[in-house]
């Protein structure tokens, strides 16, 4: 029997209780945080030296010098050419829908004229370079190296530099070959706050990088929160969420899945069903026990339904809504009939996976929309990871004559209220004097 906390909505504690399960800071502790300013630091301070040092000390990988991490594009496409064609074909077939996805979210330069001749506009530029961490060790995520390079490259980033820790040198094919895919530029078998702080800062072999992308462990978020400011960063992910609203008629096998889906990444992450049939949500709870059997990760997924699993009973579908736009949840699965008349009304979530065929893990991997989302919350005021992210605008202003005396006035009256002397006489050299002006 899976043990997993059943709510109703019409309970005096249900907020406070909901409240107290969604809460969760990815604060680093004390001992980390130390331990990833000495980290930094070294890097800064002797940059291979210390990179080689800590590959050493935590993936007990011994080189030399950095070159010897590094890996060719040669051995990108070998990894590719080494797999199955089935798996060949599921990561090009992927990466070339992510592609086409993103495509429609580039954005372009603009730009208008005013009636005196003044223009104004904005100019979009990719990022010269950006950094793409890509988790290893005890697991392997392919599909976040496609989720994140193929946007990068959409943008137009010329210099997109992978690290990927190896821990005793054990490479992954299918990381390797999703790189070759995504048209990675640079690779480096470095993990952890080094890898972070070699892209940020640099080192004698790696340059550095303007953005950092790419999901990590607590070392490596605490490391990314760090450097922001001397380089850009996605976002600090918590863990993964699932909210699944269901009506009760979708076989509650499929929704006892979805929500292991979730669960089997680790034992913080959330799995939560909204539901206003009680009997249904007892029929999705045997569900779990009967199918837990046949998980592999299954202990993960066990301590994870215990200690932030929700199984919610709602009034009605227009509750269960507005609990959503509380919950704010990284992917939110609509297991309905015509969900199309629930989308209004949800504010707030990263990803929203329409109707009873739409599994949530289809968008972790191949619908196209990104699957770098906003957590714990967040999605009230952050959007998926896109083609945006590798972006900058620069605002274009190019006054007329007349123009300029337009704007050197507003200008000048508002920079003398201001006590800025300076600015409100370079608005006003620029105004024209008036034919007949005394």
């Amino acid at each position: 029997m899976i043990e997993v906390r059943t709510l109703s909505t019409s309970s005096p504690e249900f907020e406070k209780t909901l409240r107290s399960l969604l809460a969760y800071e990815s604060v680093a502790n004390k001992e980390v945080i130390q331990s990833v300013e000495h980290i930094i630091d070294s890097v800064k301070d002797t940059g291979d030296k210390a990179v080689i040092e800590f590959t050493a000390k935590f993936d007990r990988l011994d080189v030399t010098n950095v070159e010897q991490l590094k890996l060719s594009k040669a051995q990108m496409k070998e990894a590719y050419l080494s797999l199955p064609h089935s798996q060949q074909q599921a990561l090009s077939d992927a990466a070339e829908r992510i592609r086409l996805y993103h495509l429609k979210q580039a954005a372009s330069s603009w730009q208008y004229q005013e009636e005196d001749g003044t223009v104004l506009g904005q100019k979009v530029t990719p990022l010269d370079s950006v950094g793409l961490y890509v988790p290893g060790g005890k697991a392997a995520y392919p599909s976040s190296v496609l989720m994140n390079a193929v946007p990068a490259k959409v943008a137009g980033v010329e210099r997109l530099v992978m690290t990927v820790p190896t821990p005793d040198g054990v490479l992954n094919p299918l990381v390797l070959a999703a790189a070759y895919v995504a048209e990675v530029d640079e690779a480096y078998t470095i993990g952890g706050a080094q890898a972070v702080a070699a892209l940020a800062y640099g080192t004698q072999t790696i340059q550095p990088v303007d953005k950092i992308v790419g999901p990590g462990n607590i070392f490596v978020a605490t490391a990314k929160r760090m450097v922001f400011g001397k380089v850009g960063i996605d976002m600090i992910a918590g863990p993964s969420e699932i909210v699944v609203v269901c009506d009760g008629k979708t076989d509650p096998d499929w929704i006892a899945m979805d929500l292991f889906s979730q669960a089997e990444h680790d034992e913080d992450a959330q799995a939560i069903l909204l539901c206003p049939d009680a009997d249904y949500i007892s029929k999705v709870k045997a569900s779990m026990t009967k199918i837990l059997q046949d998980m592999p990760r299954a202990d993960i997924i066990k301590a994870s339904m215990a200690d932030r699993g929700l199984l919610i009973q709602v009034a009605d579908m227009d509750e269960a809504i507005r609990w959503v736009n509380v919950i704010a949840p990284e992917h939110l699965e609509l297991s309905v009939d015509e969900p199309e008349q629930y989308l209004e009304a949800i504010r707030h979530a990263g990803a929203i996976f329409m109707g009873r065929y739409t599994a949530e893990a289809l968008g972790d991997y191949c619908a196209g929309p990104n699957h770098v989302l906003p957590t714990s919350g967040t999605a009230r005021f952050s959007s998926p990871l896109g083609v945006y992210d590798f972006q900058k605008r620069s605002s274009i202003i190019n006054c007329s004559p007349k123009g300029a005396s337009v704007l050197g006035a507003i200008a000048a009256e508002l920079a003398d209220g201001e006590g800025l002397t300076a600015h409100a006489e370079s608005a006003r050299f620029r105004i024209q004097k008036e034919s007949g002006d005394e």
